[in-house]
């Protein structure tokens, strides 16, 4: 009988947007510190897009990071 290794299994993927005022780094430890309160076994988290809010004047405003998340899925 074959054992079955530790991260064998099924995972799902979803996107979240973290933001901030200060950078993107802070804008995807926010999304996926927020994704952890309501999504368990967290396993990869890879910023796809980042991106800028501008003002009327052209000044950076919010850093935002577009994050895929994984994580194990359990119906």
């Amino acid at each position: 009988m074959a054992k079955k290794s530790a991260d064998s299994g099924t995972y799902r993927v979803t996107e979240i947007i973290g933001t901030s005022k200060t950078s993107w780094e802070d804008a995807a430890k926010s999304a996926v510190e927020m994704a952890a309160q309501s999504l368990h076994d967290l396993r990869i988290a890879e910023v796809t897009k980042l991106d800028m809010r501008l003002d009327d004047n052209g000044k950076v405003v919010q850093y935002r990071a577009r994050v895929s998340l994984s994580f194990k899925y359990a119906p």
